[in-house]
């Protein structure tokens, strides 16, 4: 078995999906070109992903390892507690004005975590599906009409136990899914970070913790979650993870 044989088959046993690239009728992931002006758009992870091991910091830093001369940019637009509806209100100032090339966005937690029962048994807080849908559609149209290239992104997790057992998973498998639909229907690339996540969890997770894996709250990422989202989004712009490169 060749050297790289064996790395992938190890990679295969830990269950780390390097490829999420979403298989059925997913759009081709983006071609790297000189002069690009990458722009990560989200709410407080991606804000902590600006960390020297923040995802970001490692994305940029596997670009520039195999595109040293390529003059490619790199803008951080995420802002803590942001939803849906409020990259939509901030999209031209933050994004727009920037003149992206091309445009990751990592959306969707806090409209689920921000959910609320009220008094009365009402929920508040969070994002309706409906809204959270044409949230994305909108925001992905916008990108797209100012000729920017858009890789969309499923929420992560809520939690770090067993998939299906962390109170939030059904809703966030719904949130998840729409955005799934929404990549397809608008014809962008899908890195599937929720599958990656849960992927990971059923693989490493032994002790059935619900932070302390890939997060250090159950849903802002450590320097392993970091790095596999890293990887991930490297995968999308097939950039090899470092683990590959050994």
């Amino acid at each position: 078995m060749s050297s790289r044989s064996v790395i992938v088959a190890a990679l295969l046993a830990l269950a780390v999906p390097f490829a999420a690239l979403a298989a059925d009728g997913a759009a081709k992931a983006p071609e790297l070109k000189k002069g690009d002006n990458i722009i990560f758009l989200g709410d407080s992870i991606t804000d902590g992903g600006r960390a020297p091991k923040g995802y970001c910091t490692l994305v940029q830093k596997g670009v520039e390892a195999k595109m040293p001369d390529a003059g490619i940019t790199f803008v951080n637009a995420g802002v803590s507690g942001n939803k849906v509806p409020d990259v939509q209100g901030r999209l031209q100032k933050d994004v727009l004005d920037k003149k992206p090339t091309l445009v990751f966005i990592y959306i969707g937690i806090n409209d689920v975590w921000h959910w609320k029962k009220a008094a009365d048994g009402t929920m508040t807080g969070g994002t309706p599906k409906d809204k959270y849908e044409a949230g994305l559609k909108e925001v992905i149209g916008k990108i797209k009409d100012a000729g920017a290239r858009v890789i969309l992104c499923t929420p992560s997790v809520i939690g770090e136990k067993a998939p299906g057992t962390n109170e939030r998973d059904k809703m966030l498998d719904e949130y998840s899914d729409i955005s799934r639909a929404v990549a397809k229907e608008t014809g962008v690339p899908l890195v599937d970070l929720h599958k990656a996540f849960q992927d990971y969890e059923r693989a490493n997770n032994k002790d059935d913790k619900d932070r302390g894996v890939l997060t250090t709250d159950s849903c802002h990422l450590n320097d392993a979650g970091n790095q596999l989202v890293a990887d991930q989004m490297l995968a999308a712009l097939g950039i090899a993870p470092a683990a590959e490169k050994k």
